[in-house]
């Protein structure tokens, strides 16, 4: 396990018995596909109104929904991972990937403004590398073991940490040097949280798979919602590179 959404008990909770499975509906990958593609257009319909707001010189109303979506997001987060599962998930989703979207527009949209074409890209590469890691994962060209599931957690857990005492140092006024500049280490750090986003990826398909079939199929829900939080962080480190690249212009 990498994506801390993801929690084996979770869905160990929520197992269904071989009697059950001939009542109920059981979780499927393409019904987690389709939930994952629906919350990407609540998405995307939310972060285009945040981001008109910034290009018609609404700023301040921008910023204004950009805080409710970032303590939103955060509030559903905590529901949707600890709150009970059932069929209720497809509103605590669908919430989530609304108030992401508020500040995903936001923010894409002032990147954009200092670094225009930026955001076309860095949505090109995001879906370009969902592909790339979704057939790698098909094909097994990168086989998703024990091994690679622990050194994907401890990579990720390290980044977390990393991202929070930067958070904590900024109230001292101070920073982690290189690592956020946009220095060759800058950009190299950049490239390998980028990596590690990715590989979350196969892991994410990879626990999805293990549990299709095994569980209810509201439970695609919270699949679905577990894959849009990798591909947020996927998007916003893409989006972090790019703007270190074009910095340096």
């Amino acid at each position: 396990m990498a994506n801390p959404t993801l929690r084996e008990e979770v869905f160990n909770s929520h197992d269904m018995n071989s009697d059950a499975l001939g009542v109920e509906k059981s979780m499927t990958q393409t019904g987690t596909l389709l939930k994952t593609l629906f919350l990407g257009g609540l998405l995307s319909m939310s972060a285009f109104y945040t981001w008109y707001l910034v290009g018609a010189g609404f700023a301040d109303k921008a910023i204004m929904l950009m805080t409710a979506g970032i303590i939103g997001g955060f509030i559903t987060v905590l529901i949707a991972c600890f709150g009970p599962k059932n069929k209720y998930l497809s509103i605590t989703t669908s919430i989530y990937a609304l108030c992401e979207g508020l500040f995903l527009g936001g923010i894409s949209a002032i990147f954009n403004n200092y670094y225009p074409g930026i955001v076309t890209q860095a949505i090109v590469g995001t879906m370009l590398t969902i592909l790339g890691m979704y057939i790698t994962y098909s094909v097994k060209i990168i086989r998703v073991t024990d091994t690679l599931r622990k050194t994907v957690f401890i990579a990720t857990f390290a980044v977390a940490g990393i991202y929070i005492l930067q958070w904590i140092l900024m109230f001292f006024h101070a920073s982690i040097p290189q690592i956020f500049s946009n220095s060759p280490i800058g950009i190299g750090f950049s490239v390998v949280v980028c990596a590690i986003a990715a590989f979350n990826l196969l892991v994410d398909f990879d626990f999805i798979d293990q549990f299709s079939g095994r569980t209810p199929n509201y439970m695609e829900w919270y699949g679905a919602f577990s894959l849009m939080v990798t591909i947020v962080w996927l998007y916003m480190e893409i989006l972090r590179l790019l703007a270190k690249l074009n910095s340096r212009r």
